[in-house]
């Protein structure tokens, strides 16, 4: 029988065809590890030799990277503001998984409200098309639907927007049931106004004389057409989508309505997408939540426990990323999720150093937070900024943001520098307890001991004959059940 023989891994994880009959992989991975490996193995190689002499042009479309054209309208700001636009429209193309090729820009006060660009432009960019063979047209902007149909026509490929773009990435990275319900429900809010057809293949009218061929005796009537039907289907689809979420919001809700009843508090860490929030939370604290070079790589929330040097417990939650002109689709589908972030006691606000314009980045979440806190009576949580990827980042960038963001800490999740002191200022800003206590309880009573611990802050403690002597800082609950071991004469 002839000896198989296998490529060496270097030190890559075994799939489960070569753990079947080799030696299995000595490091367990973690969630965020195999997630990232599961993306990468879907990614298909451009430029690899196949075989397409009896594959259809769609099936030839499936084996290789879209190939498209950014088009931009510069109405405000500078150049650089507009080209900086068209350069993360640019990441977030080629993050949907396409091959950019060419990017222009018009400059103009406000979009041409049939074409987005001017009659010139269309015609230079459907030149564009037919020369580097593209096959789609990506619109730094949100197109309405006559948009859409004009320039479709006129260049006569695909043509999307930024806000299709985005809702393609999410629903591309969306792992967990609530992630997925929650992008579906922003596709479809953004499909109904855009839905269309093509001619009198999608009319279902019957109507008509017997002979006309619309069907004949028991079919004639008003009838329904194809977007009547998809609408009807969508509105149904779109309500049930609503129920489902509700009913996850109350699961989050449940929980952290323990929380809330055993007073931890809670730090929720905010940024701009790919600014380095999931790493920051597993430098913090050994999360091991998936990290990627990519924006968007993290859509589910993820919460771990943690705790200040002096004992303090609290929970710190990594979020959505925001990006400018966020899909208001995905503000209101995400809202829940992102009420989290504005209900908790710290905002960690992670900001790119190594970016060209981090302030605009700033200014773009802080529009996205006024957005969801809109209707709320209750103040923003306060604020910590934190400058990552600090290693990455000049001297000069760094000072000048530190000038900017004044009260700002830089650190490097990579490196973990910055990291203790970053830690030591959360915990500066946790809320506190606020009922100091003096209680002498017996050694019968361990458990208050240990609660006063792990839910308090512990100013003094004396082991004496008679039990545990404390000097505590505690929420109003714990203090009432210490209540009966008070020490005659102290501050409670």
């Amino acid at each position: 029988m002839e000896q198989r023989h296998r490529p060496p891994t270097y030190g890559r994880p075994l799939t489960n065809i070569e753990a079947v009959d080799g030696p299995a992989y000595e490091d367990d991975p973690s969630t965020g590890e195999l997630e990232l490996e599961d993306r990468a193995s879907l990614r298909r190689v451009a430029g690899l030799s196949t075989e397409l002499d009896d594959v259809t042009e769609v099936e030839y479309r499936q084996l290789r990277l879209e190939r498209v054209v950014l088009v931009g309208v510069w109405t405000e700001g500078t150049a650089a503001q507009s080209e900086a636009s068209l350069a993360e429209l640019a990441r977030l193309a080629e993050t949907a998984g396409s091959e950019v090729l060419e990017g222009i820009v018009q400059r103009r006060t406000r979009p041409d409200p049939a074409t987005y660009i001017g009659s010139g432009k269309v015609r230079e960019l459907a030149g564009i098309v037919r020369s580097t063979g593209a096959d789609t047209v990506i619109c730094d902007g949100e197109l309405s639907p006559g948009q859409l149909r004009q320039l479709e026509s006129k260049v006569k490929v695909k043509v999307i927007d930024r806000t299709a773009l985005i809702l393609d990435i999410f629903a591309q990275h969306a792992s967990s049931r609530e992630g997925k319900a929650q992008v579906e429900l922003a596709q479809l809010q953004y499909l109904i106004p855009r839905l269309r057809g093509w001619g009198e293949s999608l009319s279902r009218q019957a109507g008509g004389r017997a002979g006309g061929g619309n069907g004949g005796v028991g079919l004639r009537g008003p009838g329904e057409t194809k977007l009547e039907t998809d609408r009807r289907r969508i509105g149904k689809r779109l309500a049930k989508l609503r129920r489902e979420i509700a009913s996850m919001d109350t699961i989050r809700e449940t929980k952290r309505g323990r929380r809330v009843a055993n007073e931890v508090p809670s730090v929720a860490i905010v940024g701009y997408t790919n600014a380095g929030k999931s790493s920051l939370l597993n430098a913090i604290t050994g999360a091991g939540v998936l990290v990627e070079d990519a924006l968007f790589a993290t859509l589910d929330p993820t919460t771990r426990r943690s705790s200040t040097s002096d004992g303090r417990v609290f929970t710190l939650t990594d979020t959505v990323g925001f990006v400018r002109h966020l899909p208001h689709q995905l503000v209101n589908a995400f809202r829940s999720t992102l009420e989290e972030a504005a209900d908790a006691d710290l905002l960690v606000h992670v900001v790119d150093g190594a970016d060209q314009a981090p302030e605009e980045q700033v200014n773009a979440v802080h529009e996205v937070l006024a957005e969801i806190t809109g209707k709320r009576t209750e103040p923003l949580p306060p604020e910590l900024l934190v400058i990552n990827k600090s290693d990455a980042a000049d001297e000069i960038a760094l000072a000048r943001l530190r000038h900017v963001l004044p009260g700002s800490i830089a650190v490097s999740a990579r490196t973990g520098e910055g990291v203790p002191a970053l830690a030591e200022a959360i915990a500066v800003r946790l809320p506190r307890p606020e009922v100091v206590v003096e209680v002498l309880i017996p050694y019968t009573r361990g458990e208050l001991v240990s609660r006063t611990h792990a839910d308090g802050e512990v100013l003094a403690e004396d082991h004496v004959e008679d039990g545990t002597r404390l000097r505590a800082r505690v929420h109003p609950d714990l203090a009432a059940a210490l209540s009966e071991f008070v020490v005659h004469g102290s501050p409670a």
